[in-house]
């Protein structure tokens, strides 16, 4: 069996699920599960296992994730 050696953060993934929102490639409104699109099939078992002991889902929301988005043109 082949593990990975990278490690992800719960912020290095807010971060990415952030980025792919800004992108367009994924739907604030879209389940937390739909980010394993963009993440190597080895390395997603490490994202589930850090959002399972943050008490993440992956039928939770996106936005429930990456939290409010910040407006500069207020």
């Amino acid at each position: 069996m082949i593990t990975s050696s990278v490690h992800y953060s719960i912020d290095v993934i807010k971060d990415e699920a952030r980025e792919l929102v800004h992108k367009g490639l994924v739907s604030r409104q879209q389940p937390i599960y739909a980010l394993c699109q963009y993440i190597r099939p080895g390395e997603w078992q490490c994202v589930e296992f850090e959002l399972e002991d943050r008490g993440f889902l992956l039928r939770d929301r996106i936005c429930d994730l990456v939290g409010c988005e910040k407006w500069n043109d207020d």
